[in-house]
């Protein structure tokens, strides 16, 4: 009976307490979930927005980003490009996919040629679906009056 571990007076068996591990998987999960929430995927340039009331937040897939800075500089995907290979990508990227999506965020001191410029390449490509990014004035107001 020496072998017997299960007998009286011998080891007690290990037994592995699920409730502190299902709560470690539910605390896990949540911080997953925020991590997730919180990145955001910016393909486009920093740059100064003007303000508009009305505007679509919705990201949709097959969008490509095209950012002017304030010096007149043009960024396809947060990578400079110029006005001859953008025309030339963007023709390549539609003519791939015919529902591309064209998302063109100004810099408030962008030359208003500068981004009528873009626009113009943009539309001789063939792609229609065109929008302007701009800020949501609540929030720039919102962060004007928490600095000051």
């Amino acid at each position: 009976m020496h072998g017997n571990t299960s007998s009286r007076g011998g080891r007690k068996k290990a037994r592995i307490e699920i409730i502190p591990l299902i709560d470690i998987m539910f605390f896990l999960l949540a911080c997953f979930m925020l991590v997730s929430l919180t990145m955001v995927n910016s393909k486009s340039v920093k740059v100064s927005l003007p303000t508009a009331t009305t505007g679509d937040l919705e990201n949709k897939p097959n969008t490509l980003s095209i950012s002017v800075d304030s010096t007149g500089g043009i960024f396809l995907d947060k990578r400079p490009i110029g006005k001859n290979e953008l025309q030339s990508e963007l023709t390549r990227t539609h003519s791939e996919n015919k529902n591309t999506r064209v998302v063109i965020s100004g810099d408030l001191e962008a030359r208003h040629g500068a981004m009528i410029a873009v626009l113009d390449r943009v539309r001789s490509s063939g792609i229609e679906n065109v929008a302007f990014q701009t800020r949501d004035p609540e929030k720039t107001s919102a962060s004007r009056t928490s600095t000051q």
